[in-house]
């Protein structure tokens, strides 16, 4: 079993910076894809990065990014000029194989989320 906890959500304003950590522990030797997702309010989670691929969604692109420090087994996405538009839930996702990218059902383990809410 893998557990994921994201932590780092806050209320900030536009043209902020924010840090979020998703820190796995349990088997985490057996995790080999980590990534980001998000859902804002009544809309449907889509992914923010699949870092593998280096994929990043059209509306974070050049403003956020996404780097996993494997010896503390925790995946970070840093956050900069965030704008009201980025208020949601952001979820980290774990999977025991590589998932392809966009293919969130194919996860193995997902965080419980962290809150972001950009003010205007």
């Amino acid at each position: 079993q893998v557990q994921l906890v994201e932590s780092g959500g806050a209320l900030v304003q536009a043209g902020d910076s924010l840090r979020l950590s998703c820190a796995a522990s349990g088997d985490t030797i057996c995790v080999s894809d980590m990534d980001w997702y998000r859902q804002a309010p009544g809309k449907e989670r889509e992914l923010v990065t699949d870092i593998r691929s280096g994929t990043y969604a059209d509306s974070v692109k050049g403003r956020f990014t996404a780097y996993r420090v494997n010896a503390k087994n925790t995946l970070y996405l840093q956050m900069n000029n965030l704008k009201p538009e980025d208020t949601a839930v952001y979820y980290c996702a774990a999977g025991l194989v590589v998932v392809p990218v966009n293919r969130e059902f194919e996860y193995d383990y997902w965080g419980q989320g962290t809150q972001v809410t950009v003010s205007a």
